[in-house]
């Protein structure tokens, strides 16, 4: 009977991946609620595979711990792989999959509801009705249909996007490094990244965290920005230089700002922080501000996504341990 071993998983996974051990009979499934680290690999002992989904990284020293047991065949229930040692997991012979499409949507209904609630000002207006303040004037919003929304990296989630904008009457441009045909037919994509600035009332970013997309987002970039624009970022932390944005809200330049996801995120999101010393001062600031809407990391927890995120990595760890071709291999 094969065995896999599940790290961090969460309550709200649990009732996903017992459905699925009930299904899969011949495996033997064994989880923990803790991260995947040096120390709890022996956890693993026994297993054939692991699955996996945690911030920290996966380290040469993590990699190696499980070699020692003898698994080398590890599942990500994300998408992301740029916190793995992929040198080390090479040369140690590993093969990895991810989940690299599990729900779009969710993640794209987040940031398009949040566009929305940053453009009409809610937050400003839900704080005013909380104190009893009744009055219109000075919390006025703007129309999504008056906008024009650039996205950058119109891949699964930039696409979802574009089409829920598009149904608030937005004009949608798009730049990609990787163009779809179908797109560029339909005259969505802008020459530049420099014409997309110029012309994008809210810039919302969908690429991935690489070497090139790190800071993309700074004083340079935002000055060629339109003033009063908006940005969003439900992407990655990396993408965005926080301090040229909160430079650019002081300023005026920005009208406001979404973020699911922060460079300095591992550690303090998915923390309760209630009555403890708050860790990050920037973070906090920027919590506080009327124009600013932070989730921690949040827009893709719904449970149609959480359910794929366990299945699929499951399904994908049970046929590398059964010697067959997984759905989604990471190739490295």
């Amino acid at each position: 009977m094969s065995k896999i071993f599940a790290y961090s998983i969460r309550q709200d996974e649990e009732p996903f991946l017992k459905k699925w051990a009930g299904q899969h009979p011949e495996v033997t499934l064994d989880y923990t609620d803790q991260l995947l680290t040096p120390a709890t690999a022996k956890l693993a002992a026994g297993a054939d595979g692991v699955v996996v989904y945690q911030q920290l990284d996966y380290t040469p020293e993590v990699l190696q711990a499980l070699a020692n047991l003898g698994i080398t065949k590890m599942s990500l229930r994300n998408v992301g792989i740029d916190n793995i040692a992929l040198d080390k997991a090479k040369k140690l012979d590993f093969t990895i999959t991810n989940v690299p499409v599990y729900s779009p949507n969710a993640i794209a209904e987040h940031a398009a509801i949040q566009t929305a609630r940053i453009l009409r000002q809610t937050k400003v207006m839900d704080e005013k009705v909380a104190k009893g303040d009744l009055r219109w004037a000075p919390t006025i919003g703007r129309e999504v249909r008056d906008q024009t929304v650039g996205i950058i990296g119109a891949g699964h989630i930039g696409q979802v996007y574009m089409k829920i904008m598009e149904g608030f009457g937005a004009k949608v441009i798009a730049y990609d490094l990787r163009k779809k045909l179908f797109l560029e037919e339909q005259g969505y994509y802008v020459d530049s990244l420099d014409d997309l600035y110029a012309q994008a009332d809210v810039i919302s970013l969908h690429v991935p965290a690489i070497k090139e997309t790190t800071n993309m987002i700074n004083d340079e970039t935002i000055a060629k920005m339109k003033d009063d624009a908006v940005l969003v970022n439900v992407s990655r932390g990396a993408l965005v230089d926080t301090d040229a944005v909160i430079r650019a809200l002081d300023s005026g330049k920005l009208y406001g700002f979404v973020l699911d996801t922060y460079e300095d995120e591992v550690g303090v999101f998915n923390q309760d922080w209630t009555g403890a010393e708050f860790p990050d001062a920037r973070l906090n600031d920027l919590i506080h501000r009327p124009n600013v809407l932070v989730t921690p990391h949040t827009a893709f927890y719904t449970t149609h996504a959480v359910r794929n995120m366990v299945d699929k990595a499951l399904d994908n760890n049970l046929a590398m341990v059964m010697g067959k071709q997984p759905a989604t291999p990471v190739e490295f």
